[in-house]
């Protein structure tokens, strides 16, 4: 129960890595967790902020590209094709 409180906890905030190492390695010090499954865990949630890090900034520029061609301005290419 505890193993399942603190994933679902954690889950929620990935970015807090150091906070994350804190607390298993408390639950290895009491014996509740060992030191594969705590390793194990750590690596799955660094994938998972990786991917979700990825996702994020493909959606930022999806937004950003949508939003330049709504206000009309230049990208590079446009600037490129008028020099020439």
């Amino acid at each position: 129960m505890l193993k399942e409180l603190l994933y679902t906890g954690i889950g929620g905030a990935l970015l807090f890595k150091e906070r994350v190492e804190e607390e298993l390695k408390k639950l290895e010090e009491k014996g509740k967790l060992n030191a594969t499954d705590s390793k194990s865990f750590l690596e799955g949630l660094q994938t998972r902020g990786e991917d979700e890090e990825k996702r994020l900034k493909e959606e930022l520029k999806t937004a950003i590209k949508e939003v330049i061609e709504e206000l009309g301005l230049a990208t590079k290419k446009d600037i490129e094709a008028l020099k020439q």
